[in-house]
């Protein structure tokens, strides 16, 4: 990679980064686009020159917070227990974190957007796509290793999805009802069931 394209990818790095921080802090509606480069220590010229629309910034910004929460989650799939992968995005499912809770917000924003924006709404559709590929991509290796037994990898991944919204936005809300540990213990007992895995959700390997 050249010096020239290398600075290039930092700086989409710093105006995305920065684009996920303000967005989650003020909403979407409020943001202006100075806010993003003063945030990212650009001119408002240069977010330009890569972003033309807040509309794309926002796009973009949501497909760079997903491909580092995957990309976390995926680190080490090809040598750790499909188990524990599987575990992994879980958690990265829910907002276990500051930055989880950060893209969380960021996803609430995809939703209420959606529902006005016929642009925005096809967009959250296909990065839903995205999600459900990711989930089930692990499922499937697991199956294929041997190490869960068969299942309905769609349906089961529709599953996975949907309980995670559900118990995400309470956690949001600050429900006291709802805790991380239950919310994770309940998504894991029903993926748990389905793949013959056992009821608690593995711990991750300590590193030596």
């Amino acid at each position: 990679m050249t010096t020239k394209v290398r600075g290039t990818a930092d700086t989409r790095e710093r105006i995305l980064t920065a684009a996920c921080e303000v967005i989650a802090e003020i909403g979407f509606e409020k943001i202006r686009m100075r806010m993003v480069a003063e945030r990212a220590g650009v001119s408002t010229a240069l977010l330009h020159y890569h972003f033309d629309t807040r509309e794309k910034l926002f796009t973009e910004a949501m497909t760079h917070s997903f491909a580092h929460t995957a990309l976390d989650a995926e680190r080490d799939a090809d040598t750790a227990p499909a188990a524990v992968v599987l575990a992994r995005i879980l958690r990265n499912l829910l907002p276990t974190d500051p930055e989880l809770h950060q893209d969380w917000r960021l996803w609430q924003e995809l939703w209420a957007r959606a529902l006005r924006d016929e642009t925005t709404r096809v967009f959250a559709v296909d990065l839903y796509a995205e999600l459900h590929a990711w989930v089930t991509g692990a499922i499937r290796r697991g199956i294929d290793s041997g190490e869960f037994a068969p299942a309905d990898v769609d349906d089961l991944g529709t599953l996975v999805l949907s309980l995670s919204d559900g118990y995400g936005i309470r956690l949001m809300l600050r429900d006291p009802a709802v805790t991380l540990d239950t919310a994770l213990t309940a998504v894991w007992r029903h993926v748990a069931g389905a793949l013959g895995l056992p009821a608690e959700p593995p711990e991750e390997p300590s590193e030596t």
